[in-house]
């Protein structure tokens, strides 16, 4: 059996090429609709595995509607799919337990990928996202340096609430290497590397590693490359 998925999306000519490209891609799509509302009944009913949920969504809103969908589906992952690469968005989708972030000129190829990947338990956002953050991230430096350089001493404390090894950590995972993968780069076991982010997560007040790297950019502790 494929990979049960929930599509979520108002325009009807999107919502048909994507349904059309993820069941060429071996997806099992239960289910699609253009409302707010409507999405959330659907999920519950024929609660899926992923539900691909567009931002903008008449009814209630697409954070709005993933919001509902956690709380009530917990093992169901939602991925957010906006129209363009937008920060504000991406950070409340994070916020509320969205498990990844795409847009709509993704590839089908890319946003299949993708979503196997989410299936398996991993994060995914959008490299469009990365870029704007880096960015963002990059102007933020440049005010800072314009400043007086008070944007330095700033990085250097936000470095001390982390060890070097933890800022080797947020690194490899802000550059999207998984657990496994981290480990291997590392020469240290995958236990390990848990332990590491669960302390991480503890001194940045975050819930995952995507809060964890999102907190680790602003404060400059680590980069989007």
């Amino acid at each position: 059996m494929g990979i049960r998925l929930l599509l979520a999306d108002d325009h009807r000519m999107v919502r048909e090429g994507i349904k059309r490209g993820l069941l060429d891609h071996g997806f099992d799509v239960v289910g699609e609709s253009a409302d707010g509302d409507e999405v959330v009944r659907m999920a519950k009913e024929l609660t899926p595995d992923i539900v691909l949920l567009s931002t903008n969504l008449p009814g209630q809103t697409g954070i709005d509607a993933c919001r509902e969908i956690q709380t009530a589906l917990p093992r169901t992952r939602v991925v957010m799919l906006a129209p363009h690469a937008d920060v504000e968005s991406f950070t409340a989708a994070m916020q509320i337990g969205a498990a990844g972030y795409l847009v709509k000129a993704n590839a089908l190829s890319e946003l299949g990928t993708a979503l196997r990947l989410c299936a398996s338990g991993e994060t995914v956002i959008a490299p469009q996202i990365k870029s704007v953050m880096l960015g963002e991230a990059n102007r933020s430096r440049d005010r800072a340096s314009v400043g007086g350089g008070a944007g330095g001493g700033t990085a250097t404390k936000a470095r001390g609430l982390v060890t070097k090894r933890e800022e080797e950590v947020l690194q490899l995972i802000a550059d999207g290497c998984s657990t496994p993968e981290v480990a291997s780069e590392l020469y240290i076991s995958q236990k390990t590397v848990k332990n590491h982010l669960a302390s991480i997560y503890q001194k940045l007040d975050a819930r995952d590693r995507t809060q964890a790297v999102l907190t680790a950019v602003r404060l400059g502790i680590v980069a989007l490359n």
